[in-house]
């Protein structure tokens, strides 16, 4: 893809010292909109995503995606010569993203005491499980156990079914996103003050703030949401429906408006002047006959019927997608949604293009991740470092 002349983030340096996942996230919506991002990783140990997931020609895909407008340094940041070089790119950079466990930049002598004397307006984010202090802080920290913690898996699934988590990063995800938000708040207080800070991100927290008002529900009402499957507590019908061709429609009435409308087309107009149907709550009490009411005229309709009929009642509904819909999707298709993208290594790739569109200002996607190690001696170089430097480190197993 073409690089547009001018990005929001250009002459923002930004270092990923993370790994797996919401750090390098973080970082690569940065770089989306034009940060120089440089991907620090042990030169023996490559950042694990590489390995993640399907593989082509032995070459990790994920990382195709997480690795984009990143160039690739290798640094063995436990020695004393990785240290000497980070502290030098950390003095010509804005933004260090890390996730090791509390306290281990601090022994390796590259903590916040260290990073804030040689740049004073550095924001250093440190990205973990668990927070930088409390009971937990110590403890290895994945996605995984943000989704069990913080009470997504609880009401997930159907009601007489297990927990379930998802089958991908969802809280990693979300934790990204809050990342690169929370560099951008940070980054705004240094236009301010001259100062940069500390970033303090708990994965487990992000997600419980998505979750809604939970916690005000209980602490109100003493209420704890239960299982309810693809149903809602707060408005019906709401479901996944199949059709006559076998294929899945979602509908959503989180509107009364909408509610009506969907109840007029399936031929159940009489279901509106029920008493209960004023409002999404009780709606939700009568769930069995809303469905009912929804699923049957679903089963005599097929998919591409029914979303006409939808459309034509101006009802929410959408079709339940798996990626091979998604890629073929006439409104992503029109967004831009899925990119092409160069790749020496493989040739064109099709990913997820940046997360929004910007008018004056785009974001763009300028190559995807990189072989490891790729711009070590050009970022080296840049920092000052002569020929005979980058052969001593690279002797002494730094690089």
């Amino acid at each position: 893809m073409t690089a547009p002349t001018e990005t929001p983030l250009s002459g923002l340096r930004v270092l990923d010292l993370a790994t797996l996942f919401a750090g390098p996230l973080a970082a690569t919506m940065l770089g989306d909109f034009g940060a120089e991002v440089i991907k620090v990783e042990h030169p023996r140990k490559p950042d694990p995503s590489r390995g993640h997931g399907p593989t082509k020609d032995g070459i990790g895909l994920w990382w195709k995606l997480l690795g984009r407008n990143k160039r690739n340094l290798t640094l063995d940041l436990s020695t004393p010569g990785g240290r000497d070089v980070l502290l030098r790119l950390a003095a010509s950079s804005d933004v260090i993203i890390e996730n090791f466990r509390p306290g281990t930049l601090e022994r390796w002598g590259i903590g916040w005491e260290e990073l804030h004397a040689v740049n004073p307006r550095l924001v250093l984010t440190r990205v973990t499980g668990f927070g930088q202090f409390g009971p937990y802080a110590r403890r290895p920290g994945f996605g995984t156990l943000a989704e069990a913690m913080s009470g997504f898996a609880a009401i997930t699934g159907e009601p007489d079914g297990p927990p379930t988590l998802p089958p991908f990063g969802l809280a990693d995800s979300i934790a990204a996103l809050a990342t690169a938000y929370a560099v951008m708040a940070a980054l705004a207080g240094r236009d301010r003050t001259g100062e940069g800070q500390v970033v303090d991100l708990a994965i487990i927290e992000p997600i419980l703030t998505v979750l809604g008002p939970q916690p005000l529900w209980y602490d109100q009402l003493g209420y704890v949401q239960e299982r309810t499957g693809n149903r809602s507590r707060n408005n019906a019908p709401r479901n996944t429906y199949r059709t006559s061709d076998g294929q899945w429609v979602a509908v959503s009435t989180s509107a009364q408006s909408i509610a009506e409308r969907v109840m007029r087309l399936v031929g159940r107009a009489e279901l509106i002047d029920e008493p209960w149907f004023a409002s999404g709550t009780t709606r939700a009490e009568h769930s069995d006959e809303l469905d009912d009411a929804v699923g049957t005229w679903m089963a005599r309709h097929t998919r591409d019927d029914a979303i006409s009929a939808f459309e034509k009642a101006e009802a929410a509904i959408a079709p339940i997608h798996d990626i091979r819909d998604v890629m073929e999707d006439p409104q992503y298709r029109a967004l831009g949604s899925v990119a092409e993208v160069p790749d020496p290594e493989l040739g064109p790739l099709r990913m997820q293009n940046v997360l929004f569109r910007l008018s004056r200002t785009p974001g763009s996607i300028r190559w995807a991740g990189r072989p490891h190690g790729a711009d070590t001696e050009e970022i080296l170089t840049g920092l000052g470092l002569s020929g005979p430097d980058i052969a001593r480190l690279r002797a002494e197993g730094v690089l």
